[in-house]
């Protein structure tokens, strides 16, 4: 993969702008008219506007996922955008979000965009700051000079406003290539936490082996089963859906065991009432030390930020399980219990142990480098894995491909 080139010696008269619409977007569910652009989002209005939780507001607005899909003869590509930074105090700055260019299906560049808005967050007060900044230019030079299929996958972690978008040739939308829609929920391991760009979260690297087109509604830190968040998958076309579920909710510390297998079953009959007979696939946690058997919240290391390096501790009490805290083994259990009671009834409804896709083994060889996220190198076992044993023709999702 390559950096962008130099800026063209193009005259940018010759530039053609081609208004951003939803025709040249996919993976998001809402596009916001902003005063600076669009602004995709990942859950639809309705749902939003039933929302009051900040963590959740910003999860959704990131576009994990969500790319320009353009077919041109384009041999530059100018895009304008305004991205959203994140500064956690006390931590060393993130690096800039990463756009990663295809060309009919292959990457080919990667370009940051420098600027834009700054979201200051204290996480030992419990606050955040929004800074107002400039927006930014990508530039993508020396294109094949024929007509091609062009993607851009915006970051996966930075919320990003389109603000315009230029090129060389004329753009039009990409035919529909016939493939299935893989619709996916889960956390912010499913949203892309700590891969290495928006083509390489496990669930874009699990959809490109599948030849799927993804909607990834992986919101970190919001995997907790909110109505409003079913609905969205209720209504959402799909031709394969999947739902991974629980570490949230244990570092949340959200619910009890009473209140978790009712909101579980809840869930899976709001997305069954828009998708009776899709395939539908349930995730249990992947493996998580600190959470295995004991209970949240879970809070950062206040040591460890003292010393620069971000890392999360489970402050619960093991002994707290026999009152109905929840544990990622408690909710395994809970999980697969509740699917092989329902697939009775339902032959499209399958299970999948999370600890297959990462488990103790890999927690040795791979450990969680704040020990809660997988690094870049985990993101890509995680998907190979889960293309292995879902995408398979003997898979949960083989038949229906």
């Amino acid at each position: 993969m390559t950096t962008p080139h130099a800026p063209s010696a193009t005259p940018l008269s010759t530039f053609i702008s081609t208004p951003i619409t939803a025709d040249l977007l996919r993976g998001a569910l809402d596009l916001e008219r902003t005063a600076h652009g669009l602004l995709p989002h990942r859950l639809p209005e309705r749902a939003r506007a039933q929302n009051t939780d900040g963590q959740l507001a910003m999860a959704e607005s990131q576009p994990s996922g969500v790319r320009l899909v353009l077919r041109t003869r384009a041999t530059t590509v100018e895009l304008d955008t305004l991205p959203t930074k994140r500064v956690y105090i006390g931590v060393p700055p993130r690096p800039d979000g990463v756009y990663d260019l295809l060309v009919d299906g292959r990457p080919a560049q990667q370009a940051s965009v420098t600027g834009g808005n700054t979201l200051i967050i204290d996480m030992a007060a419990g606050s955040a700051e929004h800074v107002p900044g400039p927006a930014g230019t990508l530039r993508f030079t020396g294109l094949p000079e024929r007509l091609k299929d062009v993607e851009i996958w915006l970051p996966h972690n930075e919320t990003t406003e389109l603000v315009a978008l230029r090129t060389d040739a004329p753009v039009e939308p990409v035919p529909d290539r016939g493939r299935k829609v893989w619709l996916h929920h889960g956390s912010s391991i499913s949203h892309g936490s700590d891969a290495a760009s928006p083509t390489t979260t496990w669930p874009a690297l699990a959809a490109f082996a599948g030849d799927v087109e993804l909607i990834n509604l992986g919101l970190g830190g919001s995997a907790l089963l909110d109505p409003f968040t079913a609905r969205a998958l209720r209504d959402t076309p799909a031709d394969l859906i999947s739902v991974k579920t629980g570490i949230n909710l244990v570092n949340a510390d959200l619910m009890r065991l009473r209140a978790f297998a009712p909101a579980v079953h809840g869930f899976l009959d709001t997305i069954r009432e828009g998708h009776p007979t899709t395939p539908l696939l349930v995730v249990s946690p992947l493996l998580c030390p600190i959470h295995e058997d004991t209970p949240g919240p879970c809070a950062p290391d206040y040591d460890a930020l003292r010393e620069g390096r971000l890392r999360f501790l489970a402050t619960g009490d093991p002994a707290e399980r026999a009152s109905g805290k929840l544990t990622l083994g408690v909710i395994r259990d809970e999980l697969a219990r509740i699917v092989e009671r329902r697939a009775a009834d339902d032959p499209y409804l399958h299970y999948l142990d999370g600890r297959e896709l990462y488990g103790e083994a890999d927690a040795v060889e791979l450990p969680l480098p704040d020990a809660l996220h997988p690094d870049a190198a985990t993101h890509r076992r995680i998907g190979e894995r889960f293309a292995d044993r879902v995408f398979a023709a003997d898979g949960p999702f083989g038949e229906s491909r």
